[in-house]
């Protein structure tokens, strides 16, 4: 029998992550899987680098679409995107998550007519505003295969009225950040870098455009982190950078400006901090559940379930909040809400079962 062939589209860290684990899977069961990289985040940290550190099969195709507005970059996916599923002829296009490679990878594939697949179905912010819900709203009506990460996920498909086959899969980037933790040592070699005390010390990131495309707004999440009282690890988005420059960041203030750091140092800095202070979805995941506090540099979250038992806080842009939440305790209860470690195994079984190799022109419900 003809071994499934699956065209994959990743661009930005979080999909390199998922990805990762995913492709061992593709590969453990017999499934072809190329590999394309639309160049979304093209910075070296950003980019190369997750692929080495993540042992990530080099691409099938590198699009090379770097940076623009939205229209302008979406648009460059889909006409350098197309040329590649034409000649790739494959049985069906994967896609992460909510960025625009996953706009551009769902939009190619059904206008060619090939079968879609969205990984990480039916989170909902209910904030049209931000590009990456109108992503993820698009791509789930547009898959033929949904992979929610929770049930609750699975329900808000279902009540928007969607009749193809869903499974709840658990989350692939906490699959991995669990992996990755249980093989740190008990102190690991970034915290001496930084001169880090263990749960005495707070990490940072700020990249969505909500936050950075005003000023006055990113001067509040920087003076929240500078009331905080404890010190801060900030790894700079190329986004952020400007303005990191701009209101002297790290100059006169406990804030320790650094470029983009590894995965594996990333997830040791969390696992030690008193608290993850982030606007990023993926990091709201794997702090809680590393056991560290999470602080949300937003109004709302389509991560609801980190929410319970107060492991994650909303605080919008206000300093004091920020500041407030982040030193506060952890709570006593542990949760772990997204799944069990056997999302990667999950998502290869569902998708050999409705998904039939070269004349796969729907899925099977």
């Amino acid at each position: 029998m003809t071994a499934l062939r699956v065209l994959s589209v990743v661009g930005a860290r979080p999909q390199f992550i998922k990805a990762a684990l995913l492709s061992r899977a593709f590969a453990a069961h017999g499934v072809t899987e190329l590999l394309v990289h639309t160049g979304q985040h093209y910075d070296e940290a950003m980019s190369a680098a997750f692929f080495a550190e993540l042992a990530l099969p080099q691409p099938h195709a590198a699009l090379g679409v770097g940076s623009g507005t939205h229209a302008q970059q979406t648009a460059e996916m889909l006409v350098r995107l197309e040329r590649v599923l034409l000649d790739a002829d494959p049985d069906c296009v994967l896609v992460y998550g909510d960025t625009n490679s996953t706009l551009a990878g769902a939009l190619a594939a059904v206008k060619l007519g090939i079968p879609l697949v969205h990984v990480e179905a039916g989170l909902r912010s209910f904030d049209r505003r931000m590009p990456e819900e109108v992503n993820r709203l698009v791509a789930d009506h547009l898959a033929d295969l949904l992979f929610a990460p929770t049930e609750s996920a699975a329900e808000q498909l279902r009540r928007e009225g969607t009749d193809r086959p869903i499974a709840v899969v658990g989350d692939l980037m906490v699959d991995l950040a669990l992996a990755v933790a249980r093989d740190l040592p008990a102190r690991p070699a970034v915290l001496d870098r930084f001169s880090l005390r263990s749960r005495a010390y707070v990490v940072a990131t700020i990249h969505r455009a909500s936050n950075t495309a005003q000023t006055a707004r990113f001067a509040q999440l920087i003076a929240g982190l500078r009331q905080i009282g404890l010190p801060v690890i900030f790894p700079v988005h190329p986004r952020t950078r400007p303005l990191v420059e701009a209101l002297r960041v790290g100059v006169d203030d406990e804030i320790t400006v650094c470029e983009p750091l590894p995965y594996a140092e990333m997830i040791a800095l969390q696992q030690h901090a008193r608290a993850v202070v982030t606007d990023s979805g993926g990091m709201q995941k794997e702090a809680i559940v590393l056991g560290t506090p999470c602080v949300t540099l937003r109004d709302e979250t389509e991560w609801t379930q980190t929410l319970e038992g107060g492991w994650n806080v909303l605080v919008g842009s206000d300093p004091a909040a920020i500041a407030r939440a982040a030193r506060r305790a952890p709570p006593v209860a542990r949760i772990m809400p997204y799944g069990d470690g056997t999302s990667a195994a999950r998502i290869v079984a569902a998708m050999l079962a409705h998904l039939t190799p070269r004349a796969a022109d729907s899925c099977a419900s």
